[in-house]
């Protein structure tokens, strides 16, 4: 059984892209989504580090413009077939939702990983354009959870929606208290956030009847919360992880 995979997760900003051989994360790239080039550069060149008869190309996208996009560069450079989570393949994940709920592909693949790391409740944290804070239960079921604007959109309100607010650019602040407008504006952003992550998952855990386990992902999560002793593990390519873990499961089930 081959555990070759090129995955590539469609964000809404940056699409990633990764390659797993014999089921391991060997290499993977991020690309602006307005930078088509430097995209299919990188699914042709970690696709060679892949090529193999059993080797598959998996695409998870919140994005549908720009996962097009990408679809058409797989075909154009390495005229092979794409296997779209969540419409040829589930994401391995239980769900107890609405009945109307629709559900991005990152959250649902980030769940996969995070219990298939764990093996028990956790929260995942991801820190992209938005913030999801979504929480697992010890069987394995998907419950969804919050979702918040990310740390660059609310930047952007605050400067569109004010006279005399900066657009700034977002760094960790140097102390709790901004003696400047650009370092209470980061202050804001950055307390903010992480206050919000540690109320909803102590809303889960009261909810739950037990404390899980916090992983954080995404593009901002390492300056959000790099020795924050709310989160047990920060892992970037936890929504790559998923994909191969939704992977490995469709092997399981053919054979």
């Amino acid at each position: 059984m081959s555990r070759n995979l090129l995955a590539i997760n469609v964000g809404n900003t940056r699409t990633q892209v990764g390659a797993f051989v014999d089921g391991r994360l060997t290499e993977q790239r991020r690309c602006a989504n307005l930078d088509p080039q430097e995209i299919g550069q990188a699914i042709a060149e970690l696709h060679d580090s892949i090529r193999g008869p059993d080797s598959a190309i998996y695409l998870a996208s919140v994005n549908e413009e720009a996962a097009e996009r990408a679809v058409g560069l797989v075909g154009q450079r390495l005229g092979v077939a794409v296997v779209r989570i969540e419409r040829d393949v589930p994401a391995p994940i239980g769900r107890q939702l609405d009945p109307e709920a629709i559900v991005g592909d990152d959250r649902l693949l980030n769940a996969a990983a995070a219990f298939d790391r764990l093996k028990q409740a956790c929260v995942v944290v991801d820190t992209g354009t938005a913030v999801t804070v979504d929480f697992v239960d010890g069987s394995g079921t998907f419950h969804g959870g919050a979702i918040l604007p990310g740390i660059r959109m609310q930047a952007a309100a605050l400067h569109e929606r004010t006279a005399q607010l900066p657009l700034i650019e977002f760094q960790r602040p140097q102390e709790p208290i901004g003696h400047s407008t650009v370092e209470a504006i980061r202050a804001g952003l950055f307390h903010g956030v992480r206050g919000a992550v540690r109320e909803l998952v102590e809303r889960y855990a009261e909810a739950y009847g037990a404390y899980p386990r916090v992983i954080a992902t995404g593009g901002d999560a390492e300056i959000l919360f790099q020795g924050y002793d709310l989160i047990d593990a920060i892992v970037p390519e936890l929504t790559l992880e998923g994909m191969a873990v939704a992977y490995r499961h469709a092997q399981e089930i053919e054979e």
